[in-house]
C-alpha cells in the first residue's frame, strides 16, 4: 500500500551524516539519512549507504557546527545569517508571482508571463519548507505518488476528478496516469502515438509537451527513453508544475504568449499538445510558427482535443459545430503555409510531421514570410513573430537540414552537427571530444566523493551553467535526468548542442529567478557560474535562489576558482548549508576547486541555527 510507512508520531527524526572518504584526505558528507518529516519516512537507500560506509577515521569526522562556522575566509568578520521568509511564502515563485501577474494585460497570456520583481522588491530570505515536507518517493514510485504535505493543493481533484489525473488518498497524492484525452491511461494513449511516430527504435528522443497539466504524458515517455520539457502556466489549479517535478518529470511554469519559448531551434523531435487549450490558428498562427522553429525537420506535432474530429465531439466539449469548424480550419491552413504533412488524424488525435528539408515546400502557394533573423536562438525576452524560420540548406531533396537522425544512444556522444558543421565560433571537434573526456573524468571524481551520486537518490538535478552538456552526458542514467541550463551571458551559445545529444535544457539568467517553485530539484551543479556572474549581479541573490529551488537535504556541486568559492562558502555560511571545499582531482595545485554542500531539514516554524564548516 503506497501509504505504509508515511503515517504516525510527529517527532522530529535526527538527521544521521553520511561520511564518505576520497582519495588523499579529501572527504564529503551526506545529510539526511533520516528524513526529518511529520511523516518519519526514512530514506531507506540513504541508510543502506550509511551501513555499508566502513572507515576507520569516521570517528574522528563531527561534521557539525563547529570550528570555522564564522570565520570561513579569514577575513574575521562574522558571517551573515539570512533569515527565512514568512511562512506565506512557501511556494513563491518570484517571476511568476501571483499579484504582480494580475496587473499585466491578458491579451494573448500576456500576464501569465515572466514578470520579475524589480531590485527593491527582492526577497532577501529563505524560502521555508511547509511542515511536515516529506522527501519525494524514489523513481519510478514517484511518478505515482507524491506526498500531500509537499503540494497540500486539492483543487485538481476535484475539478480533474473524472478525468483520472490525481486523487488524494490519505496522506498521499495518486497519479493513475490518466488525462483529459487518454481516460484509458498514458500508456495506451502513447502506444496509439507510437504506432505513427518512431518511439521504439531511439530515434525520438526530445519531446515539447505544451500545457502539460500534471505531466503524466510526460512520466509516462521515460518508459520509451524519450524525454519530455513540459510546461504550463502557474494558473488557477496551483500546483501543475509543481506536481510534475514533485513526481520526477522535467516541467518548468511557462506559456506560449507573446515572447519566444526558452530553447533554441531544430530542438525537439516531438512536440505535444493534448488539450492545451492554446490557440493555435490565431494570431496569423504564430504559436504553430513556434513549435516549427523548435522542431527538428522531420520531427512530429501531436494535436488531440478540440478541434480535431470536431463533428462528434461538438456537443461533449459544448462548443458550436461553426466555431470548432473554423478553428479546424485555421490549423490545417498554417499547418500547409508551413509545409508539414499530416500523417495520421484518428478519432480525436492528429499528428503533423514537418518536412526534413524545404525542397518540397518551394511550390507553395503562397509562400510564408520568413523570419529575418540571423540568430534563430536568440529568444530571451525576444518577441514572437508570425514568420517561418527558414530551413538550413540543404543539396538534394532526401537530406535532412541540420543532419540525418541518431538513436539516442549514439547521438549522446557522437559530435553533434552544430559542431561538425563549425557553425559555433571558436568550438572545434577537437575541443567538444576533450570536453566529453573531461566530464566523464569529473563526474567520476564527483561519483567517488558523493557514492550515491547516481543512486536514485537524487532524482532532478540541474546544471547551472551547462555548456556542452558534458556532466549531464556523464551522468545518464534512467534513474535521473538533468536540467541543463544555458546561462544567456555565456561567450558561447551551445543549447543547441545539447538538444542534438538528445538532452534537454534551457535559456535563462541567472541575475533572475527561476522559472520553478520552491524544493524542485534535488541536486545542483554549477561550473564556473560565480565567476561567469562577476560583477554582473549579487552573488548572494544567485545563492540564495539556489535555495529556494534546492529540497531540503538536497546537494550543491560547486565548481570554480578558489577565491570565487571562498566567497561563495562565507555566504552559504549563513545559510543553513553544510559545506566542504576539496581540491581539483589533478591535485591541490590547481587553482579550480569544488565545494560540495547538503542543504539542512528545516521547515517552517522551526528555527534552527545556521551551521556550516
Amino acid at each position: 500500500m503506497a501509504t505504509k510507512g508515511n503515517s504516525g508520531d510527529h517527532k522530529t527524526r535526527s538527521s544521521v551524516s553520511i561520511f564518505i572518504i576520497v582519495g588523499l584526505c579529501c572527504f564529503f558528507y551526506l545529510l539526511g539519512a533520516w528524513q526529518r518529516s511529520g511523516f518519519g519516512k526514512g530514506d531507506s537507500i540513504a541508510m543502506e549507504i550509511t551501513k555499508q560506509t566502513h572507515c576507520s577515521i569516521l570517528n574522528n569526522l563531527n561534521y557539525q557546527t563547529s570550528g570555522d562556522a564564522g570565520i570561513v575566509d579569514g577575513s574575521g568578520d562574522e558571517v551573515k545569517e539570512i533569515k527565512p521568509c514568512d511562512n506565506k511564502y512557501i511556494d513563491f515563485t518570484p517571476c511568476q508571482d501571483q499579484m504582480r501577474a494580475m496587473t499585466f494585460p491578458r491579451d494573448n497570456m500576456i500576464y501569465r508571463e515572466r514578470h520579475c520583481p524589480p531590485e527593491k522588491e527582492k526577497l532577501h530570505c529563505l524560502i521555508p519548507a511547509p511542515k511536515g515536507y516529506a522527501n519525494p518517493f524514489p523513481w519510478p514510485k514517484s511518478r505515482d505518488y507524491v506526498p500531500y504535505a509537499n503540494a497540500p493543493y486539492k483543487s485538481l481533484t476535484v475539478e480533474k476528478a473524472v478525468q483520472n489525473w490525481i486523487q488524494y488518498e490519505g496522506n498521499v497524492f495518486r497519479f493513475p496516469g490518466g488525462g483529459t484525452q487518454f481516460p484509458h491511461g498514458a500508456d495506451a494513449y502513447i502506444s496509439q502515438l507510437a504506432s505513427v511516430i518512431p518511439m521504439d527504435n531511439g530515434l525520438v528522443r526530445t519531446a515539447l509537451d505544451t500545457g502539460c497539466g500534471v505531466a503524466s504524458w510526460g512520466a509516462y515517455l521515460f518508459k520509451k527513453n524519450v524525454i519530455a520539457m513540459s510546461f504550463a502556466p502557474r494558473d488557477s489549479h496551483e500546483a501543475q508544475v509543481q506536481f510534475a517535478l514533485e513526481r520526477g518529470v522535467p516541467a518548468v511554469i511557462g506559456v506560449l504568449g507573446t515572447i519566444k519559448l526558452p530553447y533554441p531551434s531544430r530542438a525537439f523531435d516531438m512536440a505535444h499538445c493534448s488539450r492545451c487549450l492554446i490557440p493555435w490558428g490565431s494570431n496569423d498562427g504564430m504559436y504553430m510558427m513556434e513549435v516549427d522553429r523548435v522542431l527538428r525537420p522531420g520531427g512530429y506535432w501531436v494535436l488531440s482535443g478540440p478541434p480535431i474530429s470536431w463533428r462528434n465531439n461538438y456537443q461533449a466539449w459544448q462548443r458550436t459545430e461553426e466555431e470548432l469548424e473554423e478553428e479546424q480550419k485555421n490549423i490545417e491552413e498554417v499547418a500547409k503555409l508551413l509545409c508539414w504533412e499530416k500523417k495520421h488524424e484518428i478519432g480525436e488525435i492528429a499528428i503533423w510531421q514537418k518536412r526534413i528539408n524545404y525542397d518540397s515546400c518551394r511550390e507553395l502557394d503562397p509562400q510564408p514570410t520568413m523570419c529575418q533573423s540571423t540568430n534563430t536562438d536568440d529568444v530571451w525576452y525576444k518577441k514572437m513573430e508570425a514568420c517561418v524560420t527558414p530551413y538550413l540548406e540543404t543539396h538534394g531533396p532526401n537530406e535532412v537540414a541540420g543532419a540525418p537522425w541518431q538513436p539516442f544512444q549514439e547521438r549522446l556522444n557522437a559530435v553533434p552537427f552544430r559542431i561538425s558543421s563549425g557553425s559555433i565560433p571558436g568550438v572545434s571537434v577537437e575541443a567538444y571530444l576533450e570536453d566529453t573526456r573531461l566530464w566523464k573524468k569529473h563526474v567520476n571524481a564527483y561519483k567517488r566523493i558523493n557514492k550515491i551520486l547516481d543512486s536514485g537518490r537524487y532524482r532532478n538535478i540541474m546544471d547551472m551553467n551547462a555548456g556542452m552538456g558534458g556532466f549531464a552526458a556523464a551522468l545518464e542514467s534512467p534513474k535521473l535526468w538533468v536540467m541543463n541550463v544555458m546561462p544567456t551571458i555565456a561567450e558561447k551559445d551551445t543549447l543547441g548542442v545539447i538538444y542534438e545529444r538528445g538532452l534537454i535544457g534551457i535559456y535563462h539568467d541567472w541575475c533572475e529567478a527561476f522559472s520553478t517553485y520552491p524544493r524542485t530539484y534535488d541536486l545542483i551543479h554549477a561550473n564556473g557560474l560565480f565567476s561567469l556572474y562577476k560583477d554582473k549581479c549579487n552573488m548572494e541573490d544567485i545563492l540564495i535562489e539556489m535555495d529556494r529551488i534546492l529540497r531540503p537535504e538536497g546537494a550543491v556541486i560547486l565548481r570554480d576558482q578558489m577565491e570565487v568559492l571562498i566567497k561563495v562558502k562565507r555566504i552559504v555560511g549563513g545559510m543553513r548549508w553544510n559545506t566542504k571545499m576539496v581540491d581539483h582531482e589533478d591535485g591541490p595545485l590547481v587553482s579550480e576547486k569544488v565545494l560540495f554542500a547538503v542543504k539542512q531539514y528545516w521547515v517552517a516554524g522551526e528555527y534552527n541555527n545556521t551551521s556550516s564548516q
